[in-house]
């Protein structure tokens, strides 16, 4: 109590009267930037949806949540007895036109040679007219029918072709390298593949990570692609992952949604744009579908002068801004100072200050005793 009234009789007698008191703040030489920010999500940069092409009872997973697998590595299993039946089948059908072809081909031959003696015989009047054309469309018959069982084989053997890409689509194979990041499908269940394929599991490669950050409307207009950006997420907040814009989606995330539900977009709704970008991951330590806290970099300065936004006062005709600046006694000047990036919590100084002064940025409480109020 003591050293306060102290301090408090030593500043009335030190520091002058008559001037009122103020905020302010220091201005300070660092690194200053402008940036939208935004929140995302995290998800892998190749992903795979593995699903089956036959139907059948899932027989053997032969991985587990979370294996890595490399491409072409044998996944699962579908139950091969039906495929491989229709595959015999095919086969079946195939040595059954086969045979019908081999005996339609010795009637041609028969046919032939019973034309060529009725051709033969017909200029001596040795046989009729009647039984040369019955001959003559015998032949042509069997022409005919050996064509078919042409056609019919040819079509068996694309029954047959069929047939073994199903009893191969059974075993079911990693179409990339990567990381088990869900089993949909369990060993036992029966998959129903008639009209879109039931997936099996989905494989990821995080190697990579994709970050898909939601852009306000009132941002994504000053946000293009290979802007740099950087994102924390909440397990660590003080490490930044950098990265290039690659796209900015044309449409809101909704907008496929909307247009199928409403007709349109929805009035009175918040409306965001996809921007992404990729980060690489080789420890795997970004997982899918973490929350990030995206900043996508407008414009940046390294090493310069800059002051609290709030000590920014009208702007002049010549394009300066008025600043009022402490004086040592605790009177005020004011200044035209120039700025550069402002990001409405810094701005960057370029003219009018120097390292150390102090601004003012709001008027101090109005007790006449209170000693001046300083922000660092």
């Amino acid at each position: 109590m003591t050293v306060a009234l102290l301090a408090t009789f030593a500043w009335h007698r030190l520091v002058p009267k008559g001037h009122p008191q103020y905020l302010s703040a220091p201005v300070t030489r660092g690194d200053i930037e402008n940036a939208v920010l935004a929140t995302g999500a995290l998800q892998a940069f190749r992903q795979v949806d593995v699903g089956a092409q036959v139907s059948g009872q899932l027989k053997t997973l032969k991985v587990a949540l979370g294996d890595k697998v490399v491409k072409g590595q044998w996944l699962a299993e579908i139950d091969p007895v039906i495929s491989g039946n229709a595959l015999r089948q095919a086969r079946a059908s195939e040595e059954s036109l086969r045979a019908q072809q081999q005996a339609t081909a010795a009637q041609l031959t028969q046919a032939e040679l019973a034309f060529r003696r009725q051709q033969t015989m017909l200029p001596d009047d040795a046989t009729s007219r009647e039984s040369f054309e019955v001959a003559r469309a015998a032949l042509d018959v069997q022409r005919a029918t050996l064509a078919s069982l042409a056609a019919q084989i040819r079509s068996a053997r694309i029954q047959i072709e069929t047939a073994q890409a199903n009893v191969g689509y059974t075993r079911i194979v990693a179409p990339i390298d990567g990381e088990i990041v869900a089993i949909v499908t369990q060993e036992g269940q029966t998959v129903i593949a008639q009209q879109q394929a039931p997936v099996i599991l989905k494989l990821a490669d995080l190697d990579t990570m994709t970050v898909k950050a939601q852009v306000s409307e009132a941002d994504v207009i000053r946000v293009r692609t290979g802007q740099t950006a950087y994102f924390t997420i909440l397990g660590e907040p003080d490490r930044r992952h950098y990265g290039k814009l690659r796209a900015i989606e044309p449409a809101p995330q909704n907008y496929a949604d909307a247009q199928s539900t409403f007709g349109g977009s929805r009035a009175n709704s918040a409306v965001f744009y996809n921007a992404l970008f990729e980060v690489p991951n080789p420890e795997h330590r970004l997982r899918i579908s973490m929350t990030a806290q995206v900043n996508v970099v407008l414009d940046e300065a390294r090493n310069v002068l800059s002051m609290p936004a709030a000590a920014l006062g009208g702007k002049r005709k010549d394009g300066t801004y008025a600043v009022r600046v402490l004086r040592a006694d605790g009177s005020t000047e004011t200044r035209g100072v120039r700025i550069g990036i402002n990001n409405n919590v810094h701005v960057e100084v370029l003219a009018g200050l120097m390292d150390g002064e102090r601004v003012v940025i709001g008027d101090a409480a109005t007790d006449e005793h209170a000693p001046p109020a300083d922000v660092a």
